[in-house]
Parts: C-alpha cells; sequence; structure tokens
C-alpha cells in the first residue's frame, strides 16, 4: 500500500520476473548506480528503499526485488500483497522470460491489489544482437493488459531512472487522500432493531 503525509507517500513497490532477468541488477543500478557483471541470485527477497522528488511529493519506494527461483514462487504473494507498485521483469534475449512475465501479469490480476500501478520491463535491451522478445509485441501485450512498458538495460543504464520515477509519478495520490488506512468507526450508534436480537 501507499501512506501519504504533508506531500509525502511511501510506497510499496515489488520486482516479480524469472530468474536471471537483472531484477537485482535493476534496482541495484537505481538505488546504488552500480552495476555488477555476476550478481548472485537472490534468496527469498531483498530489501531497498529510496526516496524520489516529484512534482508535487516526495515518495519513498520501500523496493522488494524477490527471487526469480522456482522454488520461491510461493514467498511472492507475501511481499506482492499490500503493494502500491509491481515492475514485471523479462530479458529480451529470452522468451521463455517474456512468457513467465505474462504468468506474473496474470497472478497479480487475480490476485493483487486491483488498483496496483504496475510496469512490465524488458530488460537487457543492450543485447539487441540476441533479441527474442519484439519490443511491439511486448509493448501491445503491456497495453492490453493495462500496464505501462518500457525497455532497459542495467548494464548501460538505459531508462532505469526512468521506470522508477514513472511509477513514482503514477501512483493514485488524490484516491489515497480519500481512503484512509484502518478501521472506519461509525460517529453515530447502531440503530438497534428487535427483528435482528437472537433473544428476545
Amino acid at each position: 500500500m501507499a501512506t501519504i503525509g504533508n506531500n509525502s507517500i511511501n510506497a510499496k513497490l515489488v520486482l516479480l520476473g524469472d530468474m536471471g532477468t537483472g531484477k537485482s541488477s535493476l534496482v541495484l543500478r537505481f538505488v546504488k548506480g552500480q552495476f555488477l557483471e555476476f550478481q548472485e541470485s537472490t534468496i527469498g527477497a531483498a530489501f531497498f528503499s529510496q526516496t524520489l522528488a516529484v512534482s508535487d511529493a516526495t515518495v519513498k519506494l520501500e523496493i522488494w526485488d524477490t527471487a526469480g527461483q522456482e522454488r520461491y514462487h510461493s514467498l511472492a504473494p507475501m511481499y506482492y500483497r499490500g503493494a502500491a507498485a509491481a515492475i514485471i521483469v523479462y530479458d529480451i534475449s529470452r522468451m521463455e522470460s517474456f512468457e513467465r512475465a505474462k504468468k506474473w501479469v496474470q497472478e497479480l490480476q487475480k490476485q493483487g491489489n486491483p488498483s496496483m500501478v504496475t510496469a512490465l520491463v524488458g530488460n537487457k535491451c543492450d543485447l539487441e544482437d540476441k533479441r527474442e522478445v519484439l519490443t511491439e509485441e511486448a509493448r501491445t501485450y503491456a497495453e492490453e493488459n493495462g500496464l505501462f512498458f518500457m525497455e532497459t538495460s542495467a548494464k548501460t543504464a538505459i531508462n532505469v531512472n526512468d521506470i522508477f520515477y514513472e511509477i513514482a509519478r503514477r501512483l493514485p495520490r488524490a484516491q489515497l487522500a480519500q481512503q484512509p488506512a484502518g478501521m472506519v468507526i461509525a460517529d453515530r450508534p447502531a440503530e438497534i432493531s428487535r427483528a435482528s436480537t437472537c433473544c428476545s
């Protein structure tokens, strides 16, 4: 979820996708400006945070980078539950990672927050000569499913900051301000009806 206070927003963002698509590299490039040629696989999930200034607010992204291995899939709902945004990542040089990304989209549509800001990201666009997923195919899929789409390269930093800033810009502000978190307690006593009591 995202919470608002004095023009500042805290928002949970989750990265989902197949192993080896570069989720951790995207986050590391965004948060620390670094790229490691050989990134170790994430076990479970890793947590990062980054604060952004967008036109009308300060947005603190609480970023959950989830493991892509199938054995950790059952843990994913724990991370995307209550998320305000998700980035679903695939590798443009591996068609099977795009097919897996589609399954993540379907899962979020069924079980995720219905107002979640969701991006489909084709990572590793520096590997153009090995491309298996056409840009137009992915863009069309994203449009048909209400996602916004971008291609990135964690290695060269192409569009990495852009994807996170675009998510921050798209977080719903007015809607969040109108819906406080927690319970709503009625300010008038409930009317008691004899018909609704069990023991008269």
